[in-house]
């Protein structure tokens, strides 16, 4: 959803494996998939792509 959504705005995006990083998994390991926008928690568990897409603009 957040590469179509990006594809559709023009955004880019950076995806990082929690899993793969002691400290994220410890973070975020119930909130998988995590959305951060400029660097603030956005969204978790499920993307909204109408939500996405506001904060994208």
């Amino acid at each position: 959803m957040v590469r179509a959504v990006c594809a559709e705005t023009g955004d880019t995006f950076t995806e990082r494996d929690v899993d793969a990083d002691p400290e994220l998994r410890a973070r975020y390991t119930d909130q998988v998939p995590v959305i951060f926008v400029d660097g603030v928690q956005h969204d978790f568990w499920r993307v909204d792509p109408v939500r996405l897409r506001r904060a994208l603009s």
